[in-house]
């Protein structure tokens, strides 16, 4: 599969020039102590004049994994209960996605170490997986047999979005295309 004439088709198309117009404003948050504050003064300045054409191109400086902080240094999070209106439960959202595994296909979710999850990203996350999946794939339950807790994986529920992928913090998860490349097909859009 030849690639190059793709490349060339994008970057000549108006997504190619939006895309590298606001290639700097959320870099800025990191590249700045003032955070969300500076992105939104160089956003709203820089951005409004100089429309994308600043001299330089901005880094993340560091993978989203490596940010992610220790439970020991954040605060909580309360999420509001689901209002059926706005905001739904979580079953009703994977089954919305329309993402569909035979029963029998391996799993495409594994995990290099299997005492990576508990030992280190339980210990020091609070896990977790089982927040930033937003299908619940990852949960945390008993080993019946050790009574410690252990990674439980609901593959079936998964809604190929590679969050676990990229936000992992042990890099311990190996996401991998499933069977047959299903994904989600939403209905009605």
């Amino acid at each position: 599969l030849d690639m190059v004439p793709y490349e060339k088709a994008l970057k000549s198309s108006w997504v190619w020039q939006e895309l590298h117009e606001v290639r700097n404003v959320r870099p800025m948050a990191h590249a700045t102590p003032f955070g969300m504050y500076g992105m939104f003064a160089y956003t709203g300045t820089l951005q409004y004049l100089l429309k994308g054409k600043e001299p330089f191109t901005l880094s993340h400086g560091k993978s989203d994994h490596e940010r992610l902080q220790p439970a020991a240094e954040a605060m909580p999070i309360e999420y509001p209960k689901p209002d059926h209106k706005v905001s739904f439960d979580l079953l009703s959202s994977v089954a919305l996605t329309g993402t569909n595994h035979e029963h029998d296909q391996p799993s495409h979710l594994t995990l290099k170490s299997d005492d990576m999850p508990v030992e280190r990203n339980l210990a020091l996350f609070d896990g977790p997986e089982q927040r930033f999946c937003p299908a619940g794939v990852y949960e945390y339950i008993e080993d019946e047999a050790t009574k410690k807790p252990k990674l439980q994986i609901n593959a079936q529920n998964c809604i190929h979005c590679k969050t676990c992928d990229i936000k992992c913090p042990s890099q311990n998860i190996d996401w991998v295309v499933p069977e047959g490349g299903g994904g989600p097909a939403y209905s009605g859009m």
